[in-house]
């Protein structure tokens, strides 16, 4: 087991300043494990609810009788198959005492969980748990071989831990029907499995590039809405997500669609019959699987919300992979699948256009980051396992 000590202490810090933490994230990510990991360092009685146990479904047939009267740490893990519970929820955080804390466990998206923002507002505070990050790999990712099979096989810790590469491939097979023909009908979500299975294939096909809704639909046969709908659910699944662009107001025709990722790896793999380092090195979309890969590992690295993580284009050719505007500093990173980066035409544009602090380009291997010119640093992608958080601070 791989000790997930920043999210714990986050966790900790968490549930002391809210009276509900809900620790949110794909199936299989980890939760319950971190879950079990806070239970051992709490000070003070403990309780977990598995909702997908039949035994603790019984205990919990009139719930509000047996967690009123609970004191320190509840879990309740796979909240959102009993959504009945958040108005009690409510209740129970809102006692003046506040003997106890609950932290809720879910596989979707507040968006998705509706009676969470409707009940809970003000009282929950939200946690979202990934796959396992280079830096909490350690030394095991600062080594190139180890580097490329968590590209590969994708942060899931069964997928990525397997022994065999055949059994990572088996288990995301297996993770994949198990999503569509399990894990979305207890969402409430009735979708045929094949067509979401058909939708999702396709986006992976299109992983790294600006959404086109439009386009999408008539390959599919379906409505832009429809394909807008299977898209929120990914995304509310954590299956995938959406990078939004950024608007300079240069008087350039900018892009204004957002790039669309598969958020795992592993499972984009998966989507296009990768199976092997051999077969995603020949593949065509190799560059924009290591893209992908990398620029969530920046946004984890540099703890960058939503609002503060961005793509920057114009029509005429001008990109940036990724601007992070944070703390009053814009850093730009260029992601290259190379050993050698060097600073294109683009990449001098975009850092005057945007004015960038500073531009990073990520590239692949190990050992220490080099500058490239004023401004410009060269970083190996094994540098990323670093858990220290000043590699992009100035």
């Amino acid at each position: 087991m791989i000790p997930r000590t920043r999210h714990l202490a986050l966790l900790k810090l968490q549930l002391s300043n809210f009276p509900v933490v809900a620790l949110l994230g794909a199936r299989q990510v980890g939760k319950t494990t971190l879950a079990r990991q806070l239970e051992k360092d709490w000070n003070g009685p403990v309780r977990h609810f598995d909702l997908e146990d039949p035994d603790d479904q019984a205990r919990l047939s009139d719930p509000a009788f047996v967690l009123r009267d609970l004191k320190g740490l509840v879990v309740l893990d796979e909240i959102q198959l009993r959504k009945d519970i958040f108005p009690l929820l409510r209740v129970l955080a809102d006692r003046p005492d506040a003997p106890a804390r609950f932290l809720i466990l879910g596989s979707a998206a507040p968006e998705l969980l509706k009676a969470t923002a409707d009940s809970l507002a003000g009282r929950v505070d939200f946690h979202e748990l990934d796959g396992l990050a280079l830096n909490e790999l350690g030394a095991l990712a600062a080594d190139p071989d180890w580097l490329d099979t968590r590209w590969l096989r994708g942060g899931f810790p069964r997928a990525l831990l397997a022994i065999e590469p055949q059994f990572s491939q088996e288990w995301r097979e297996a993770f994949i029907r198990t999503y569509l023909e399990r894990d979305l009908p207890q969402l409430g979500i009735n979708l045929p499995a094949l067509t979401l299975r058909r939708f999702w294939t396709m986006l992976a096909h299109y992983h790294g590039q600006t959404w086109n809704g439009s386009e999408l639909a008539r390959a599919l046969g379906a409505s832009d809405k429809t394909v807008s709908r299977y898209l929120d659910i990914l995304e509310g699944t954590f299956m995938a997500f959406r990078l939004t662009p950024w608007h300079a107001n240069v008087g350039k025709r900018e892009i204004k669609a957002p790039k669309v990722y598969v958020a795992d790896t592993g499972l984009l793999h998966s989507l296009l019959g990768i199976g092997s380092k051999d077969g995603l090195l020949a593949h065509p979309k190799c560059g924009a699987s290591w893209e992908g890969f990398i620029l969530h590992e920046i946004i984890r690295h540099t703890e960058a919300r939503r609002n503060e993580a961005f793509f920057w284009g114009v029509h005429a050719g001008a990109e940036l992979d990724l601007l992070v505007i944070k703390d009053d500093k814009r850093l730009g990173f260029e992601i290259k699948l190379t050993n050698s980066p060097r600073i294109t035409a683009s990449m001098r544009s975009a850092k005057e256009t945007l004015a960038l602090d500073h531009l990073y380009l990520i590239c692949h291997g190990a050992g220490e980051p080099w500058p490239l010119a004023a401004g410009v640093t060269a970083v190996p992608a094994a540098c990323l396992a670093s858990a220290e958080k000043s590699l992009f601070v100035q």
